[in-house]
């Protein structure tokens, strides 16, 4: 059993399969597995975290008490690869964005998870094996594009994905071409979740926060009628201007864990909007210490062409120069000081008679080299800051400290991502049949990912409620703890089963190895989990 009564409950207390046969509801009356089943099945084997394969589900469910942690009376064999691809094929069918998009709303309006920001980003995921491009009408192409993964030697789909509220919960995810751009796809998603809500009753308008790639003169500062909140690309000259700007010109205001931050005024591309200029200690920090590193290497590297320049001879002082030009364009944090000197040959041997002059036969460089201070401050003016817009200029409703904090809150979109990338989750690399079935395992891996967020969020917010706590791994009293240490806690519990004769239904079934700490982690999660795991 372990954590997987944990993981099912939540399933069933927000209703998963429900919701999904409810909309998928063209079944075979001979057919055992529904297509909300098979989901709340691929789920669980995506959080059992054993990092087995889709196909290998009938193997990773011949251990487990199936007929405790899913409906109907199945058993491991019947969730065989048939089974799953169905359920896979007419997610697909329905559409997988829709059908995502639908149950997400559902959930969140049902338990009010949802909030005011609607944060999105996009990843990369790799694919394995071949697929050519155009095989399946309407699907995703799975080809080769900017590779987040840092496998540029594999095809991948990219996915969208839009998370709001506390407990970062996924209300929208879109399969994308594998060389898809951020810069079309945001637009895109926005104005099709936007859509989407107008036909939901209650749901509240969203202000959009994303990084630099939102950002974009000719779709969101001309065509958009939403709030949002965006990082400036540095490519702007505006932009570029402000985050070079002296250190002691900048009107800066402290701010906790080592940022300090400006407001600015900016009317770029006629749309106006509050520019927030942002320093932080810790970046900073970061990246002066990698330019340190660099600076150092172009040290030596630059010591070396300057010898190996000073022990040749150029045929002209225009040579000469141009050997200089091309070194100094090469290392702009540097000042390189050159004095050409004439080579002299004496047309007879021995020694010259005084006051002879040469031959000059050539022009060698004598050169020494110092830090270009002046570059360097300017350049290290630019590490640890970045620019944040916003066309909310409601400085009382959304105040000018609040614009770093909802930003922050994009981290949620990524550790979502590296959730659904931790390779103890499910694939680190897709391996499916066709690019239909790779759409409908996003969607799947994204419900995975709901559950987790849904689970962790009800445990942290329960603990604050009842003013409790559980222990992390040092023993220290939290009401924060992760899932993924929970489910390592409920490690051990078993479901033994008492068998009489030759009856294959057992007489009798006992739970064991719940100790006193895992009754109080079910009872807080409580709903389902308490009926899974036997306790009234």
């Amino acid at each position: 059993m372990d954590h997987h009564g944990l993981v099912a409950g939540v399933c069933k207390d927000i209703g998963i399969a429900a919701k999904i046969d409810r909309r998928i509801n063209k079944r075979d009356p001979r057919r055992i597995v529904s297509t909300g089943t098979a989901a709340v099945a691929m789920i669980l084997n995506g959080l059992g975290f054993t990092n087995r394969r889709l196909y290998l589900t009938p193997q990773f469910f011949e251990s487990k008490p199936v007929e405790r942690l899913l409906e109907g009376s199945l058993s491991a064999h019947h969730l065989d690869d048939n089974a799953l691809g169905k359920a896979l094929d007419e997610i697909y069918n329905y559409g997988t964005s829709r059908l995502f998009g639908e149950i997400a709303f559902e959930i969140a309006l049902e338990h009010n998870l949802l909030g005011t920001l609607a944060h999105i980003d996009s990843t990369s995921m790799s694919v394995e094996g071949e697929y050519e491009k155009g095989t399946e009408e309407n699907a995703i192409t799975l080809t080769y594009g900017h590779s987040k993964d840092h496998r540029p030697d594999l095809k991948q789909a990219v996915m969208s994905l839009v998370v709001s509220g506390n407990g970062a919960i996924p209300l929208w995810m879109e399969p994308q071409d594998g060389n898809s751009s951020d810069k079309k796809t945001f637009h895109e998603t926005i104005e099709k979740v936007r859509a989407f809500q107008k036909q939901l009753k209650g749901c509240p308008e969203f202000k959009w926060v994303a990084d630099a790639a939102l950002y974009d003169k000719g779709t969101l500062l001309k065509q958009s009628d939403y709030l949002w909140l965006s990082r400036v690309p540095e490519t702007i000259k505006e932009a570029r201007d402000l985050i070079e700007k002296d250190d002691q010109a900048i009107d800066w205001r402290e701010r906790e864990k080592g940022y300090k931050t400006a407001i600015f005024y900016s009317n770029y591309g006629d749309v106006k909007q509050r520019w927030l200029l942002v320093y932080s200690a810790q970046s900073y920090n970061r990246e002066k210490k990698t330019f340190d590193k660099k600076l150092e290497k172009q040290d030596a590297s630059l010591k070396k062409l300057l010898w190996h320049l000073g022990n040749e001879t150029c045929a002209c002082e225009s040579d000469a120069t141009k050997e200089i030009n091309k070194i100094t364009k090469k290392f702009p944090y540097h000042c390189i000081r050159t004095n050409i000197i004439p080579v002299l040959k004496h047309g007879k041997s021995g020694r010259p008679k005084k006051g002879s002059k040469g031959e000059i036969i050539g022009y060698k460089v004598q050169s020494e080299m110092s830090h270009n201070m002046s570059a360097i401050e300017i350049f290290l003016n630019r590490k640890g800051r970045f620019i944040l817009a916003t066309n909310d200029l409601d400085e009382s409703a959304f105040p000018d400290e609040n614009i770093l904090k909802d930003y922050k809150e994009q981290q949620n979109v990524e550790k979502g991502f590296r959730f659904l990338k931790d390779p103890w989750f499910m694939v680190d690399s897709v391996f499916l049949k066709s690019p239909h079935r790779i759409e409908a395992l996003m969607m799947i891996m994204t419900l995975c990912l709901m559950v987790y967020n849904i689970g962790q969020h009800r445990l942290r917010s329960t603990l604050k409620e009842k003013n409790e706590t559980l222990p992390n791994q040092i023993n220290k009293a939290i009401q924060n703890p992760t899932m993924r240490w929970i489910f390592q806690i409920m490690e051990g519990i078993g479901v033994v089963r008492f068998y009489k004769g030759q009856v294959h239904k057992p007489i009798k079934e006992m739970i064991t190895n719940l100790s006193e700490l895992r009754r109080k982690i079910i009872r807080l999660f409580g709903g389902a989990a308490l009926q899974i795991y036997g306790i009234s």
